[in-house]
């Protein structure tokens, strides 16, 4: 689970840095400034009170992301942030309230996607064709300005900004995977869409993106499973070494990543074999 600690521990530390910035800017009482208050009254209570709201802000940061990393551990509460399954939008009121938790998100992937683009050594697509009609990507698919058959999004906390003909939402937490029955719900949809046929100006036939944040973990455990339902491949395993990352070698696979996928493949692929 280092993946996932690693996560856990980014939304720790900003929830710590938030208390800590919270106390060195906490106001301090003193016999003199009550002095001062009683002889400037309201002029006094106004500066003070814009003293205290950069205080509350990082207060409010401490304990929005104390809560997500807190979620994390648990693995729940992956709708908290009110983003449509249908569509994969994320309402207004999410980026209010959640906004201690937005920012350095929104932030930390787009400065990790540029670096991966410009600066990583071989550069790192925001989205990779790893098979024929088979796209492994973050949340940044729609600058290749596709229309795709079918988007698997895993993500909680983007909108889906890229079109496509079929979508499903099955949002999990960065570097947590979906569990081994809704791996296997994703992945015949996936299946599914790829063979639709097109609608006339529509999508490239086949042409499926299976994308989380940085196209690296939760996005190559479901392509993973999407590989073998194609047929492509027997075992996850030789789906990820042969068909995966060869094509994309940013992919990984956590500790998680690689339990459930295994289940996954008892109950799914190797036990309805037996049956």
């Amino acid at each position: 689970m280092g993946a996932v600690h690693g996560v856990y521990l980014k939304y720790v530390g900003l929830s710590a840095l938030s208390y800590v910035g919270c106390r060195l800017l906490q106001p301090e009482t003193t016999e003199d400034g009550v002095l001062l208050s009683s002889t400037l009254g309201l002029t006094v209570g106004r500066s003070l009170s814009w003293s205290l709201l950069p205080c509350l802000l990082l207060g409010y940061a401490c304990v929005v992301n104390g809560l997500i990393a807190v979620l994390f551990v648990t693995e729940r509460g992956m709708m908290i942030l009110g983003k449509d399954p249908r569509t994969g939008t994320i309402p207004w009121w999410s980026y209010l309230i959640w906004c201690p938790f937005h920012i350095p998100t929104r932030l930390y992937t787009h400065l990790h996607t540029w670096y991966g683009k410009y600066l990583h050594t071989p550069p790192v697509p925001v989205a990779t064709e790893v098979q024929p009609g088979w796209w492994i990507g973050g949340c940044y698919g729609h600058e290749l300005n596709k229309t795709w058959a079918g988007i698997v999004d895993l993500t909680v906390e983007f909108p889906e900004t890229a079109q496509a003909q079929a979508y499903v939402s099955a949002p999990t937490w960065d570097g947590i995977p979906l569990a081994p029955a809704d791996l296997e719900r994703v992945a015949l949809f996936a299946v599914a869409a790829q063979k639709q046929t097109p609608k006339p100006g529509g999508a490239t036939r086949g042409d499926v993106l299976v994308h989380c944040a940085h196209g690296r973990g939760r996005s190559t455990t479901v392509m993973c499973a999407c590989l073998v339902k194609a047929g492509l491949y027997d075992h996850w395993q030789t789906a990820f070494e042969q068909g995966i990352k060869p094509h994309r070698p940013v992919c990984k696979l956590n500790k998680r990543m690689r339990e459930n996928l295994t289940m996954w493949q008892a109950e799914f692929v190797d036990g309805k074999k037996g049956a």
